[in-house]
């Protein structure tokens, strides 16, 4: 693996680091115990000052992603998964019973959410923090079936144009060294309100399932302190089209 950072790059020097750390910490050598490179050799590769390592090298050992030895070195406090384990991205599950995902709307801003989505990614609500906000509209070939709502917590490294037609925990996982992984999901039943009679062909009142799922970066991270991603979908259920197969 190349170590290097952009120095040309927009992006602040100790973010840049961190990304790179997260993807050091992803190799096989290091999840089985290798010490990382130590602070004035790595800072001096990078040609970047021992502080503004520190800083990102902190952030991780705060997250419990890394641990550092007095008078050893760092290492990584346990392996780092490649994929969230027993779960799969929707694209997948789709994929898995044969349906063929598409995309029927994307659409990016930027945005200040709701006090509750501030209050859960950590903000008071009193600070107007903008994150990256994302609605999708999906389904197969024939039909749109599921709307995605979406905030991600701007430490995450997003700026809009990523790719989305791409699994969006791939983006994560490849791009950013981000492994997502389910903390709590919920599951309501709804009636369809103007929004989903917009984005998924419904009509108003008919019965719609509705799942939150709030995913932190690894399992055991608080969700007030650690959250990366706020996922709300909303998924179509023809429950009336059911009952009159009932009724046949």
């Amino acid at each position: 693996m190349r170590i290097h950072i952009d120095h040309k790059s927009p992006i602040p020097l100790h973010i840049q680091v961190e990304q790179l750390l997260r993807k050091m910490m992803t190799l096989k050598e290091y999840q089985t115990g290798k010490m990382l490179p130590n602070e004035v050799d790595l800072s001096q590769q990078l040609g970047i000052s021992r502080n503004t390592l520190r800083q990102a090298t902190n952030k991780l050992v705060h997250e419990g992603l890394l641990l550092r030895k007095k008078g050893v070195g760092t290492v990584v406090s346990k392996p780092v998964d490649s994929k969230a384990k027993n779960w799969m991205s929707f694209s997948q599950e789709m994929k898995s019973k044969g349906i063929e995902v598409v995309n029927y709307e994307i659409a990016l801003e930027w945005v200040v959410p709701p006090d509750e989505v501030l209050k859960f990614f950590g903000y008071d609500g009193k600070k107007q923090v903008k994150m990256l906000k994302m609605e999708r509209v999906r389904g197969d070939k024939k039909n749109q079936f599921v709307y995605f709502l979406s905030y991600f917590n701007p430490k995450i490294g997003l700026t809009g144009n990523e790719d989305f037609n791409r699994p969006l925990y791939e983006i994560l996982e490849q791009d950013f060294s981000v492994v997502a992984k389910v903390s709590k999901e919920e599951i309501t039943a709804i009636a369809a309100d103007a929004l989903l009679v917009k984005h998924l062909k419904v009509r108003i009142g008919d019965p719609i399932l509705s799942e939150s799922d709030l995913f932190t970066i690894r399992a055991g991270v608080r969700l007030n302190t650690i959250l990366d991603i706020i996922n709300r979908i909303v998924l179509f259920i023809p429950l009336r089209a059911k009952e009159n197969e009932g009724t046949d």
